[in-house]
């Protein structure tokens, strides 16, 4: 099979793209593809719009994805869902996190953010797991592991990786003190892994 799976992680600086992007290129590497990734760019130590994107199959050539190629599209904020939204392939699924974050050109007054953004969602993306990734990262005691938990849903879409591979990368990226919690935030996540719609 040659075929090459695109994953395109959105958010906020500070938000936890980084560790996200480790994972899932970990997990595909445990897997045996061939995995490339990009660094993550935006500005990530200043609150503003960052993405990653990894790509893995039996032969991959580079990270960058094109628009319309994604397979998924996970966003830990949700209006940066539907910044990136024309990476996503039209049968991709998007992982969008509840979270709002506003941004520096809305509190400033020089945009606006929009009001319905949970209908522009389900409008945008045919195929739509939204989750509130930040009250179950709180109800497990920790804020920084909502990344964790969107991963466990974006894990239900890739059927070429298995869970217990998922696991053993979490336990290879994260530091051994939060295994254990980041363990079960992907569990959780993974269980609400069903299509909204």
């Amino acid at each position: 099979m040659k075929q090459t799976t695109s994953i395109v992680l959105a958010g906020v600086g500070g938000q936890g793209i980084l560790l996200a992007s480790e994972i899932c290129a970990k997990a595909a590497g445990f897997a045996g593809f061939d995995v490339k990734t990009n660094e993550v760019h935006g500005m990530a130590q200043r609150g503003g719009s960052v993405i990653g994107q990894i790509r893995y199959g039996e032969e991959v050539f580079s990270p960058l994805i094109s628009q319309g190629e994604a397979t998924v599209l996970m966003s830990l904020e949700r209006i940066e869902a539907l910044r990136y939204a024309d990476y996503l392939a039209p049968d991709g699924l998007a992982v969008v996190n509840s979270q709002v974050i506003v941004p520096v050109t809305v509190s400033s007054g020089g945009a606006v953010y929009p009001e319905n953004a949970e209908e522009l969602l389900r409008q945008t993306f045919p195929r739509l797991i939204y989750l509130d990734a930040n009250r179950v990262a709180m109800e497990l005691g920790n804020p920084k592991c909502a990344n964790v938990v969107l991963l466990g849903a974006l894990a239900t879409a890739l059927h070429n990786i298995s869970v217990d591979i998922w696991k053993d990368a979490i336990r290879e990226c994260v530091k051994p003190a939060f295994v254990d919690l980041n363990l079960r935030a992907f569990g959780i996540g993974a269980a609400a892994g069903v299509i909204d719609n």
